[in-house]
């Protein structure tokens, strides 16, 4: 089976072996933002901009798995990132990156990532084998 998303991310632990790879240049948000923009151009969210917890808002690394592009913006992936960079902005507006932390977020967010890649294969494959 083909890969069937792409992964968003500014994460530099993030390569090729995890797919195909959209990087960002930029912090977090700009991760939000571009994954905003590839929803409105009708992409699928497969998993969660925000993540796993509260105190990973303050990473200075975000990955996102985007699916593939439909004809048009369905509304609750819309409103799911548009609710996340909303979170993300009032969650970190009093406080800073976490720079000093920076290679274990990007550990964590590499772990989280491949979490988000597996599980999506594994509900790929139960899709496939109910159709058969």
């Amino acid at each position: 089976m083909g890969q069937d998303f792409v992964v968003v991310t500014n994460n530099p632990m993030v390569g090729e072996s995890q797919g195909e790879v959209m990087v960002v240049d930029g912090g977090f948000e700009d991760v939000l933002l571009k994954v905003r923009d590839l929803v409105y151009e009708g992409h699928q969210l497969i998993s969660h901009p925000i993540g796993a917890s509260m105190r990973m808002l303050f990473s200075p690394y975000r990955s996102v798995l985007v699916g593939s592009k439909g004809s048009e913006t369905m509304e609750v992936y819309a409103l799911t990132i548009e609710g996340s960079i909303d979170t993300f902005r009032r969650s970190t507006a009093n406080r800073d990156v976490d720079h000093v932390n920076a290679d274990d977020y990007a550990r964590i967010d590499l772990e989280l990532l491949k979490g988000a890649i597996n599980e999506h294969r594994v509900i790929q494959r139960e899709k496939i084998q109910e159709v058969q």
